[in-house]
């Protein structure tokens, strides 16, 4: 299952997607000059025995161009050498998908995991490389630390991204406090954004543990009335991707050509248990009736 804590380094792009724009050049990455940021399908699979879908998918409009680029969010919490196969296939296909050039943007939360995905992906072998894939990451080591509640305030959006990628760093309580300050002024708005969806977001990131605890205690002693649970918001983010599981069970039976009875449909989309949807996806692949995906093993 997907943890909140993974979900929130992506999803707070899309609660804010001029962040890019902001965060980007902090590490040294130069951002281009544009008119808007799209979030797109997340979905880029094909009927396949395996499930292909990237975290978070942008698309960047540059003034003067009628086309733009593409640009993929992963957050991943620990080296894992598969994902340089599933980064090289998203890559692709999105440019295969889009006609548009595609970029690849890696978000972690610790430096080891920071270093080891800046690394260049090389496909093919001794005598010839066919394919070269440089990521663009952010993460500890990479981003500055904000530990000045001025400018945390300033950008509430920076001020979050950088509390979540440094969660692991010993030095955690002197960036919350900086943030905190920030979050409970009405002044540090950012965008559409409310401080509100800003201290949830920091919640879920920081996962469970002291920092999370810090956290709901700052926000209580600042803010006696603020929410000590960010349930709903955790709830409602897994029910999104529940709901983009089960598209993909009903959709590859429907091209697979089977037929789908209304109970099964119902119980599809019914079910929020992730591990189950994905059991789902592998049966849809296989099965006869659609009824066969609800057979105990």
């Amino acid at each position: 299952m997907v943890s909140s804590p993974h979900e929130a380094l992506h999803r707070i792009f899309r609660m804010d997607p001029g962040l890019f724009a902001r965060l980007l050049p902090r590490a040294g990455i130069g951002f281009p000059e544009h008119t808007a940021i799209e979030p797109l399908d997340t979905d880029l699979t094909e009927i396949r025995p395996l499930e292909r879908r990237v975290d978070s998918v942008f698309r960047v409009r540059v003034p003067g161009e009628e086309s733009g680029f593409v640009l993929a969010v992963e957050s991943q919490g620990k080296p894992d050498p598969d994902k340089h196969n599933s980064w090289t296939y998203y890559l692709a296909h999105m440019y295969a998908k889009y006609r548009l050039p595609p970029f690849l943007l890696v978000v972690c939360k610790d430096k080891a995991t920071a270093a080891w995905a800046s690394e260049p992906i090389r496909v093919g072998r001794a005598f010839h490389t066919s394919m070269v894939v440089f990521p663009l990451v952010l993460g500890p080591g990479i981003l500055p630390v904000i530990t000045e509640p001025d400018e945390a305030a300033r950008d509430l959006g920076v001020a979050v991204f950088s509390a979540l990628a440094y969660a692991s760093d010993p030095g955690l309580t002197a960036i919350l406090d900086a943030l905190a300050s920030g979050v409970v002024d009405d002044a540090g708005k950012s965008g559409d954004v409310d401080r509100v969806d800003w201290a949830e977001i920091v919640e879920i990131g920081l996962g469970e543990g002291p920092g999370r605890d810090y956290w709901r205690h700052l926000m209580a002693t600042y803010t006696p009335n603020f929410p000590g649970s960010n349930s709903i918001v955790e709830e409602s983010w897994l029910e999104g991707k529940a709901e983009g599981k089960a598209e993909t069970v009903l959709r590859i039976l429907e091209v697979r050509g089977v037929e789908i009875p209304d109970f099964v449909r119902e119980r599809v989309t019914a079910c929020a248990d992730l591990d189950v949807l994905g059991t789902w996806i592998d049966r849809s692949l296989s099965v006869v009736r659609a009824e066969e995906l609800f057979v105990e093993e």
